[in-house]
């Protein structure tokens, strides 16, 4: 399924608008905001913040202190337009939602740490992306907001796992790393046949199938891994 013509999808240009719009874009529109706000959160709460003490350098801790104040910023910001838009604040933790699978991950080390912000963030600001030209124009605002912080966030991956990777135990450790995550990512974008992502295709709230995302972020992190980093990315079920 392809995105319906934009022509025919409904501009709302503030959180006070989205109450005249059909149901079926409103609670659209609530899914993905919730979604974002307890993710958010609890990523920041599993990884980000724990990873400060696993950094290396008090160089690495500065920036992992930037990483973690700036995911937990990302939940305040979408969490305040989840009440601004009716969504229950206990709706947008993590004891009211269930968080994404990808962060049920046991971190261990500096280098998953280093491979999650390196794969993991590259998925959300394809994610990001996708809503860069939402009709829901609050949403499509925070993501522009939004957008450069992830880009740092997966550029930090990069750059440590460049800099583990210049000796053959940081090499090791990278690919262990690589190998016991990326098999999660690709689920992260969904099934193939969504009825989400119908509806949010439906009215514009997003621009591409689950299945063109995954495919994209495939070749993206592969590029990023064999490429760049001379290593091997493993293969991955397609959800």
């Amino acid at each position: 399924m392809t995105a319906a013509d934009p022509a025919a999808n409904p501009v709302v240009r503030s959180a006070e608008d989205l109450a005249a719009q059909p149901e079926e874009f409103r609670t659209a529109v609530r899914k993905i905001v919730r979604s974002h706000a307890v993710n958010e959160l609890y990523g920041a709460q599993v990884f980000d913040e724990p990873a400060i003490a696993l950094a290396p350098t008090p160089y690495a801790k500065w920036l992992t202190c930037r990483v973690a104040m700036e995911e937990y910023g990302h939940h305040v910001r979408f969490r305040e337009l989840g009440e601004q838009i009716g969504i229950p604040a206990d709706e947008m933790t993590p004891a009211g939602k269930k968080p994404l699978s990808i962060f049920e991950f046991p971190l261990e080390n500096w280098a998953q740490f280093c491979v999650i912000k390196l794969l993991a963030d590259l998925a959300e600001i394809l994610q990001v992306e996708d809503l860069l030209n939402c009709t829901f124009h609050p949403l499509r605002n925070l993501a522009r907001m939004t957008m450069p912080e992830e880009r740092f966030h997966a550029q930090f991956g990069r750059d440590f796992c460049t800099e583990l990777c210049r000796t053959e135990e940081g090499r090791a450790q990278v690919q262990a790393a690589i190998d016991q995550y990326f098999p999660l990512l690709p689920a992260f974008f969904g099934g193939s046949k969504s009825r989400n992502n119908e509806i949010y295709l439906k009215w514009g709230i997003k621009q591409r199938t689950n299945d063109d995302m995954r495919e994209d972020f495939m070749n993206r992190a592969r590029d990023l891994v064999e490429r760049e980093l001379g290593l091997r990315l493993p293969k991955a079920a397609a959800a």
